[in-house]
């Protein structure tokens, strides 16, 4: 059965990207808001646009997910794949620098 994207991880996907996109400007609104030297009015308006942030520009929105199946347990992130598809892959010999041990 091959595994193909799901919704989770396109969603995961999309969110990474918006974080890293609005990463700046987030940053640039935060230090206006906490900056008790500025107006309080000019505060106000750096935390309103804050606020108004969609909820994939949000970090806390970014999980991680296996890029395979969308699990979003026991990933090795590293690889971005979770316990049993990075077991696969690697008895498989698809992952570089992973090879089995011989004892």
């Amino acid at each position: 059965m091959p595994f193909g994207k799901n919704a989770r991880v396109l969603r995961d996907i999309k969110a990474r990207v918006e974080v890293q996109d609005s990463e700046v400007l987030r940053r640039a609104y935060i230090a206006v808001a906490r900056n008790e030297t500025l107006p309080s009015q000019v505060r106000y308006q750096a935390q309103l646009q804050l606020n108004n942030f969609t909820k994939y520009q949000r970090p806390t929105t970014v999980k991680n997910r296996c890029t395979e199946t969308g699990r979003g347990r026991g990933i090795l992130s590293k690889w971005g794949l979770c316990r049993y598809q990075f077991r696969l892959k690697a008895l498989k010999g698809e992952l570089p620098g992973v090879v089995k041990a011989t004892w």
